[in-house]
């Protein structure tokens, strides 16, 4: 730390989403509604995942932990910005802001390495399936998933002792609506090429990984499709793949838009709308993306509905 008295700084008061109070309450119904929906979809896909038998496969188990890592970083943002909207004070005290972006970051990269298992679990579906059970057996999940968890807490723990390390001796108002980097950097009146190298290097790292492992899988996926004799096989096969396609997509490209430019390029206005739909719209996204383009998922609720009617 370097330069001016860095121990005086006790709170963080967030600028939030708009300075125009027309549009706060409009804002905030639209985002009760998304978070709501976000809340309820991904505590419906855990709770139906668990009850029924038919969707206690691997693929599922990993959509199971999914759902829950999207409630976990969506909660940790979306009520404090909800009450903020309507409030006066927008305070966040210092290690409020510090465990807020620790339960963030821990979570959004666990889902980042989630998806990148994701692909691998597809690969072993349709490129092994006579061996698919073998390979991917509840003690392999169950160390994959270990692994994700264990790895998002460690870059969660990096970056997050690196951040609260700086020196913050000026203005403590955060042009934000959660405590996120890039506008704790521009708040910082220390040296943060330390932390804009740790980003780089270590969410590059898992970015790089996610995407090798995922283009890899792919790659492996198409040629065994391609070997399916029918139409109606190859289409089977590559539609279990869809919905993971299209939340990989959403997510990796938010994130990499978000987080790989120099930090003079930083946009905070542009960069709130980017961060609101990669906290709370896309959490709501996924358990809508994979209930709505996946049979076993609609038939379990129409199974689900028929015991509750009975």
């Amino acid at each position: 730390m370097d330069g001016g008295n860095c121990s005086s700084l006790t709170d963080f008061i967030f600028l939030g989403i708009t300075n125009n109070p027309g549009m706060k309450v409009t804002l905030f119904t639209t985002f009760l509604v998304v978070y709501l929906i976000d809340l309820f979809a991904n505590i419906g896909m855990i709770i139906l995942i668990i009850i029924e038998s038919q969707l206690h496969t691997p693929m599922y188990f990993f959509l199971r932990h999914l759902s829950f890592c999207d409630l976990c970083y969506s909660t940790a943002i979306g009520p404090k910005m909800l009450v903020d909207l309507l409030a006066k004070n927008k305070s966040i005290p210092f290690i409020g802001c510090a465990l807020q972006f620790l339960t963030f970051c821990m979570f959004a990269d666990s889902e980042c390495l989630l998806l990148a298992v994701m692909a691998f679990d597809r690969y072993q579906a349709i490129s092994n399936p006579l061996l698919y059970t073998v390979n991917m057996s509840s003690r392999v999940c169950s160390l994959l998933m270990a692994g994700v968890y264990m790895l998002g807490m460690a870059d969660a723990l990096i970056h997050t002792g690196l951040t609260f390390r700086l020196c913050f001796c000026g203005s403590n108002e955060i042009n934000h609506f959660f405590c996120d980097l890039p506008p704790l950097y521009l708040l910082s009146c220390s040296n943060t090429d330390i932390n804009e190298l740790a980003l780089f290097t270590i969410f590059g790292f898992i970015e790089l990984s996610t995407i090798s492992v995922v283009l890899v899988s792919y790659c492996y996926i198409i040629l065994s499709v391609l070997k399916i004799h029918s139409a109606e096989g190859r289409f089977k096969a590559f539609s279990t793949c869809t919905g993971h396609l299209t939340a990989l997509a959403i997510f990796q490209g938010t994130l990499l838009y978000m987080y790989f430019r120099p930090s003079s390029s930083y946009s905070l206005d542009q960069d709130k709308m980017t961060s609101l739909f990669y906290t709370l719209v896309i959490p709501m996204l996924n358990p809508l993306i994979y209930s709505l383009r996946n049979k076993d998922v609609k038939e379990a609720l129409n199974k689900l509905k028929i015991k509750q009617w009975f």
